[in-house]
């Protein structure tokens, strides 16, 4: 329920013996959709073409761990108006009507809103991260939020 990057960063562990080398890492950033690309080109199957895929394959990675490509990554939600944009290093972030801009390897906790000292950088992120929005179906009015838990779930005295 959060585009902090303490709610989307989640490392990945993949294991194949004989195409993934034991103990590498990538830095590679992917997300969830990329591993149906991937594992639709391991099965030498295209998508269908009525129905495109958002990922990209991630199998280049998988055999070098070396190999990375760059792309935005993109994300909305309805809880909190929030979405996000990575590119890069950068990541715009807005939550409940305001707007940051992260550095994220000098700031992976996201404590220091860089939006004023870069405005222009501000405004392209989210002119980028707008476009993107339009192309997309609009998130249902009916779509609800549920956190699954109140207070009364958390530990008492």
């Amino acid at each position: 329920m959060d585009l902090t990057e303490g709610g989307i960063r989640v490392p990945w562990i993949a294991h194949w013996p004989g195409l993934i080398a034991p103990g590498t890492l990538s830095r590679q950033l992917c997300m969830t959709m990329d591993w149906s690309a991937t594992m639709l080109e391991l099965a030498g199957v295209k998508a269908n073409e009525a129905w495109p895929l958002d990922g990209v394959s991630l199998l280049p990675v998988l055999r070098d761990a070396a190999w990375t490509f760059g792309r935005a990554l993109l994300w909305r939600i309805k809880h909190r108006g929030q979405r996000a944009l990575r590119d890069g290093d950068c990541k715009y972030l807005r939550v409940d009507g305001q707007d940051y801009l992260f550095d994220l390897p000098a700031d992976e906790r996201e404590r220091a809103n860089l939006a004023l000292r870069h405005p222009e950088r501000l405004v392209a992120m989210r002119a980028a991260w707008d476009a993107w929005d339009s192309s997309m179906p609009p998130i249902p009015a009916n779509a609800s939020v549920s956190l699954g838990y109140t207070d009364r779930d958390m530990p008492q005295r």
